[in-house]
């Protein structure tokens, strides 16, 4: 058996006194186990996280693919427009170069044309495309104008009178929405300009922008979509590197490693690197503190045990007040020497140990220390059951509670443990006469004896109990099936 104490020089353990034990009660509520202030681990922010690096990478993400898809579409959108209307206008403005070439004089000096010009899509009533030429009184026009005017107001643009065509201002003898062309020849003698204009319907630009806006708006869409998926995958496999961290972190704080992986991105190493110098200065914190503690016990027990030796002598203490006191002052020794080595391990990773080991060795032992009762002692384990706890640590626990069941059992002792949610719950029971309701509070006070006909010193279950909070896990005290006392210890896993 692995010895419960943790002292440096290891001497056979007191057995801790169990707390009193009175006739059969009720059957009691659970006390409540404080509660430790160590951090658990949680699961880590999902990217819908208020402070998820996640969110924030994808928001400023999202606003600039928006940002440069608005301004992309914005462009082309005026590309296309102005790639139409150039198209448009070359139509046009073909159609009047085509109409002032083949302008003639008839007979009487009459205007006239030498060919017909209502091909398609000039042929067509009232459809927007019209041509239209005006010297002075004369008047040409295509069939598609039903012998009405077709008025144009020519821009600005280009110096009057010159041979390229230019946009004018202007709507259809329907009121329709043109697009016009206008191109003036200058007189050949006095007379006035010729005057040539030639239109489009508006729905001959809107209708190819519709088209290509359509298309343009599903592309962009697609292409933004792509874009966000890209960014959400990129955003996933840089902070992965961040996931693995915590994963060897929440590793070492369970006591499954030393160390946090040094292979890690360069921009983690650093950070890796300062952790991994903290857990090696908390380790040798912690070996100094026990050396410390094992000087200590060492230097305080052997004069208390020369005083003991010397008390013996009833000569000297005849009524035994002095070694009392001497018994006294070993217990509070021993009790804070206890509390000083597990108080170090508060900053220390854990080791994870397995429980069927010192179970079977704390079963063997303690079946022949009570062998005279004829104890059963019957063991009840999940396969693999392990806690993140110190392996003396964990003896010196399951010691005092083992101890306390057999002491008080009439000859049945049943030790089990089960998976709670937090952690692994180790219930140590017996059959007999079990514990007052009010009793539960003082029996882990140190110190206190319930029961003072009982050989034993008081600190066994309130030293359970500070070591178990300490590591994250408590104590408490109810009634057992089997009618005795229920001890059920948590400890992290």
């Amino acid at each position: 058996m692995r010895a419960p104490s943790p002292e440096a020089h290891r001497e056979k353990p007191e057995r801790p006194a169990p707390p009193e034990h009175r006739p059969p009660q009720p059957v009691v509520p659970k006390t409540e186990t404080p509660k430790s202030d160590s951090p658990k681990p949680g699961r880590p922010p999902g990217p819908l996280h208020p402070g998820s690096l996640q969110r924030r990478l994808l928001a400023a993400a999202l606003v600039l693919i928006t940002a440069a898809l608005v301004v992309a579409g914005v462009a082309i959108g005026l590309v296309l427009h102005r790639f139409v209307r150039g198209q448009l206008d070359s139509r046009l403005d073909s159609q009047l170069v085509a109409l002032g070439a083949g302008l003639e004089r008839g007979p009487g000096g009459a205007l006239r044309l030498s060919r017909d010009f209502d091909g398609p899509p000039f042929d067509r009533d009232r459809a927007g495309w019209y041509w239209q030429v005006r010297r002075g009184g004369q008047v040409l026009r295509s069939g598609s104008l039903d012998g009405r005017d077709l008025a144009a107001q020519a821009s600005p643009e280009g110096p009057r009178g010159s041979d390229q065509p230019r946009p004018a201002d202007g709507t259809g003898p329907w009121g329709e929405s043109l697009i016009l062309r206008v191109l003036v020849l200058p007189a050949e003698g006095p007379g006035p300009p010729t005057v040539l204009v030639a239109s489009a319907p508006a729905a001959a630009l809107r209708g190819p922008l519709r088209e290509a806006g359509g298309a343009l708006a599903l592309i962009l869409g697609i292409l933004g979509v792509s874009l966000v998926a890209g960014t959400l995958a990129q955003v996933r496999l840089g902070l992965r590197p961040l996931e693995r961290l915590r994963r060897d972190l929440a590793a070492v704080r369970a006591g499954e490693r030393d160390r946090v992986p040094g292979k890690q991105p360069a921009e983690i190493r650093p950070l890796v690197e300062e952790v991994n110098a903290l857990l090696d200065q908390n380790a040798a914190n912690l070996e100094r503190a026990r050396t410390h503690v094992a000087n200590l016990a060492h230097g305080l027990k052997t004069p208390l045990a020369t005083l003991t030796l010397a008390l013996s002598d009833r000569t000297r203490d005849p009524d035994g007040v002095l070694a009392n006191l001497v018994a006294s002052m070993d217990r509070q020794v021993r009790h804070h020497l206890r509390r000083a080595r597990a108080g170090a391990l508060g900053g220390a990773t854990r080791t994870r140990t397995p429980l069927a080991e010192p179970v079977a060795d704390l079963r063997t032992t303690f079946a022949r220390l009570y062998s005279e009762k004829g104890l059963v002692l019957d063991v009840s384990l999940p396969a693999g059951a392990a806690v993140a706890c110190d392996g003396q640590d964990l003896d010196e626990m399951l010691g005092n509670l083992i101890d306390n069941a057999c002491q008080w059992c009439r000859g049945y002792v049943r030790i089990s443990a089960a998976a709670s949610e937090a952690g692994l719950v180790v219930a140590v029971e017996d059959d007999g006469p079990g514990l007052a309701p009010e009793a539960a509070a003082e029996a882990v006070r140190p110190g206190r004896r319930l029961d003072e006909t009982v050989p034993g010193n008081g600190f066994g279950l309130s030293i359970t109990q500070e070591l178990a909070e300490l590591y994250g896990g408590g104590l408490h005290l109810d009634r057992s099936g089997l009618g005795g006392l229920r001890a059920a210890l948590t400890l992290p896993v």
